[in-house]
């Protein structure tokens, strides 16, 4: 797939999650969502975004939308990361990143010549209706979370 474009249905998925259990898209059925993707826990750019969704998810909640985060590492390591920085956002692992080969942001990137594959850092808007609403490609995190949120009232 990777090809998403506001309006189409978002993907459907069952991760493990941090805690214990898994997580669904569908378990929100009816709710919006936000869903972000982001290349790695406790790297500098990927706590502060998480730390600036857990900041508001009071108001998300408000708003009646679950905060998701996806990325390839373990259960695990999530559990680390949330404890450590006191995360209350739902961590999803997609340790073989199918989902974010479904969502498009597995890709070709590049750091001191190298080039591998990796998370780009992507967020997705779905509608109560469970279509995309608003996808945010390549986000850069200050001020993101926050720019989602007013978004989301505007649902």
């Amino acid at each position: 797939m990777g090809d998403l474009t506001i309006g189409d249905i978002a993907p459907d998925f069952e991760l493990p999650r941090d805690g214990v259990g898994t997580v669904s898209l569908k378990t929100f059925s009816g709710k919006p969502v936000v869903l972000y993707f982001y290349p790695k826990d406790d790297t500098e750019a990927c706590t502060k975004e998480a730390i600036s969704f857990t900041g508001l998810l009071p108001e998300f909640e408000k708003a009646g939308a679950p905060v998701i985060g996806v990325s390839p590492d373990s259960v695990k390591k999530h559990d680390k990361f949330a404890k450590k920085h006191g995360l209350s956002v739902i961590l999803a692992a997609d340790e073989d990143t199918a989902l974010a080969n479904l969502y498009g942001v597995w890709k070709e990137k590049s750091m001191y010549g190298r080039t591998y594959m990796g998370v780009e850092r992507t967020t997705f808007l779905i509608s109560a209706d469970g279509r995309i609403a608003r996808i945010w490609p390549k986000v850069k995190v200050a001020g993101h979370a926050e720019e989602v949120l007013e978004s989301l009232k505007t649902l």
